[in-house]
């Protein structure tokens, strides 16, 4: 089956780097995230994401463990980020995301990255916590696909996005790998320091369906295409998974591809909240195992407790047509 990411073509009509510019220039006062702190980021100014203009880079690498159409055989081809819109007390990333772990680089280096992880047999380009970068990504993007880029954009996102950043990827981002990460605004607060996170990611994933639809594979099972929604169960309810799992099939759509989560651990200062200072209970999991069939998702994976990946049984992992 023949595919073309979409980004090829707004490449070479000029739109992407159309776009990439529009981002840049709201980096002046910068409003690329819901923080729309306001700092200008040319100028050396940083906001909540800790991030100037440059993309600030921790690492790139073939990653063998994400879902399996994304990592497949090959590997997916990731940059990791640093910084973050978010700052979630149990980050098993903190070092980078929170902590300033990374280095600057330039358009061209990160344009560099992609085409090494694509000749490396990469299956695609995942951006791990990308929104802050937006214009660097867009930018980066342009230059790889002009010398020769082509496989698919994963945006690998904690869904705390704004409207006008997700317009700017619309028809760019070929995969959203997004997360839903909490039913109450409340806990988002006090947990990832996000008071309006589950209203704004709620709005957020329902752009990133409309954009892309539901899943969609090569005949190796490989994502080209739609949206994957995931949820990390955290202990004690903190997570609303019953609630988050029911907007899922109620508002994306049953055959929505979840990847339900049982690998918490209290990472970073999870230690200094009760509620979250340690891993779930066999019965939290249960619990969460038995939402997510009531909620009547039939598409994705479900870990077993402590980390191995299975597929939901009746997984529809039909090719492409």
């Amino acid at each position: 089956m023949d595919f073309t990411p979409g980004y090829i073509e707004l490449a070479r009509s000029g739109e992407l780097s159309r776009r990439a510019a529009v981002a840049a220039e709201r980096l002046r006062a910068c409003t690329l995230c819901p923080r729309a702190c306001g700092v200008d980021r040319t100028a050396g100014e940083l906001g909540y994401c800790r991030t100037g203009e440059l993309p600030t880079v921790y690492s790139h690498m073939s990653h063998p463990g994400e879902e399996p159409p994304i990592s497949g055989t090959q590997g997916s081809g990731t940059i990791f980020m640093s910084g973050c819109t978010l700052s979630c007390v149990y980050c098993q990333n903190a070092r980078f995301s929170q902590g300033g772990e990374g280095a600057e680089r330039s358009v061209a280096d990160v344009a560099g990255m992609m085409l090494d992880l694509e000749a490396m047999g990469c299956h695609n380009i995942n951006i791990v916590t990308p929104t802050h970068h937006t214009h660097a990504i867009l930018a980066s993007l342009a230059v790889a696909a002009e010398e020769g880029l082509s496989v698919p954009l994963v945006w690998n996102t904690s869904s705390y996005e704004l409207p006008e950043t997700l317009a700017l990827l619309d028809g760019v981002v070929d995969v959203y790998l997004a997360d839903i990460r909490y039913a109450e605004d409340a806990n988002a607060a006090r947990y990832s320091d996000a008071a309006d996170y589950a209203t704004v990611a709620r709005a957020a994933l329902r752009e990133m369906q409309r954009q892309v639809g539901t899943l969609r594979m090569d005949e190796r099972g490989i994502a080209t295409g739609g949206l994957i929604v995931r949820h990390l169960v955290l202990p004690d309810g903190v997570s609303g998974t019953a609630d988050c799992l029911a907007f899922v099939a109620n508002d994306l759509g049953s055959e929505t591809h979840v990847s339900l989560m049982s690998q918490f651990y209290p990472a970073h200062r999870a230690h200094e909240h009760a509620r979250i200072a340690r891993r779930l209970t066999a019965s939290e999991w249960d619990e969460a195992v038995e939402a997510h069939a009531e909620a009547g998702l039939i598409n994705g994976w479900v870990q077993a407790f402590m980390g191995e990946v299975s597929p939901i049984a009746g997984t529809n992992l039909e090719p492409d047509e």
